[in-house]
């Protein structure tokens, strides 16, 4: 470790919370970051690394995109900060027009209207609002594994106890969970148990991701989706996506709920959306947010200091153009086909049982022991060898035994390639 990477560390060890980051006294997690472009990510030490996370996913159309950048660039030093809710800017218009074109235009050819967040847990408070104001009923359907958030609104949908059970004293605990399929034989009994939840009408909302990242890269079958949607319109709910992670060509699609052609009430975007800014979006159609919300009388009801930034709005337009014109999502198809052939041709394990799984460059390596108990140790040794031989990936799951692929949708074959031959040598 170097003298730069060990004063990072011990600054962060003093001033930071401690329950940030973990730092492993054997020096092997860690890396700080000094920068990053396209796929690639360089270290404090110099050391150059292949990046399959794209940051958690925000970086899908590479890291510092010169586009991308360069309209952050021009935009920071023309107006730095805006005031959203009082004095707005041009490219807050414009974003939300995008945003409406690429949603509910493409889905319906309708037009649809835009609450501008900082997080992604802010766009999931949003839709929650919307739909209280909507339908009047407070209750919330989610399910078994999902991720919305660490937000106290957000943790009401957000299933894993390690995140929910310091906090359950203060926690309104709206939510009710239902168990997320993993097969189409799951489906009768999940439709049973939400007709009979929802036939209560006291849930207003039923909140989902089209394919669970954090939850450990679940996908759910073809028809689960539709399902929900034919029970939403039957009891009145919303529906609510949450494609924060899933969204603008992960899974292949534009939005993965395209796949099954589901259109929702409500979709939360936010990491690929800007490339690199906090900015994340509640696009619901506009009937319903003119519905729910009442116009302004001088004091927004949700809003925030930087509601809708510039330098956020211009970085979007960007990505979203630059998305669009390298055809991101089609390319996700073909590299990620590609990517998990090589993983169920490449990876065969002598000491753990595997599954792979995945849609687009949305991909997972699920770890488990011989006795089907998951092998999580074995993974996060795997995600360290990974690290030392210059690969960035990060474990997923309730467990943390699922090895996650989310690399920037611009990585080629032979990277994706050598990716796979590492993790084949890190695993037993």
């Amino acid at each position: 470790m170097s003298a730069k990477t060990k004063r990072v560390l011990d600054l962060l060890r003093a001033y930071e919370s401690r329950n940030m980051l973990l730092i492993e006294p054997d020096g092997s997690w860690p890396i700080v970051w000094e920068r990053a472009s396209g796929t690639r990510v360089w270290d404090a030490e110099g050391r150059r690394y292949l990046d399959l996370t794209a940051a958690f996913g925000v970086a899908a159309a590479g890291h510092a995109n010169p586009r991308v950048v360069a309209a952050g660039r021009r935009q920071l030093a023309r107006l730095p900060h805006a005031m959203g809710d009082v004095h707005p800017h041009a490219l807050k218009a414009e974003l939300a027009r995008e945003l409406s074109r690429v949603t509910f235009g493409r889905w319906r050819g309708t037009r649809a209207k835009t609450i501008f967040n900082n997080s992604g847990f802010e766009a999931v408070e949003a839709a929650l609002k919307t739909a209280l104001l909507a339908t009047g009923r407070k209750g919330l359907v989610a399910f078994t594994g999902g991720y919305h958030g660490l937000g106290y609104g957000a943790l009401n949908a957000t299933h894993r106890p390690l995140f929910r059970a310091p906090f359950l004293a203060q926690l309104g605990r709206f939510g009710r969970f239902a168990p997320f399929p993993a097969k189409p034989d799951d489906l009768p009994a999940l439709e049973r148990t939400l007709e009979a939840i929802l036939d209560t009408h006291r849930f207003g909302a039923v909140l989902v991701e089209p394919a669970q990242a954090r939850g450990g890269i679940r996908l759910p079958p073809a028809d689960f989706l539709p399902l929900l949607r034919t029970l939403c319109d039957r009891h009145g709910a919303l529906l609510i996506l949450d494609e924060i992670y899933t969204g603008f060509g992960r899974t292949g699609k534009w939005f993965a709920c395209e796949e099954n052609g589901v259109v929702p009430d409500l979709i939360c975007l936010g990491k690929a959306l800007t490339g690199g800014f906090p900015l994340s979006a509640c696009v619901g159609r506009a009937d319903l947010m003119d519905a729910a919300w009442p116009a302004s009388s001088g004091e927004a009801i949700h809003t925030s200091t930087f509601q809708g930034h510039p330098v956020g709005c211009a970085m979007a337009l960007a990505q979203l153009a630059e998305i669009r014109s390298r055809r991101l999502p089609e390319r996700a198809v073909a590299s990620g086909r590609f990517l998990l052939e090589s993983l169920r041709a490449g990876l065969a394990p002598r000491n753990c049982q595997i599954e792979i799984r995945g849609r687009g460059l949305m991909a997972g390596v699920e770890l488990r022991n011989a006795d089907g108990s998951p092998a999580t140790e074995t993974a996060m040794r795997a995600v360290k060898e990974m690290l030392r031989r210059g690969f960035i990936v990060l474990p997923e799951g309730g467990q943390g035994n699922v090895i996650s692929f989310t690399p920037p949708l611009i990585i080629t074959r032979p990277e994706l390639a050598a990716a796979v031959q590492a993790l084949k040598e890190s695993l037993p």
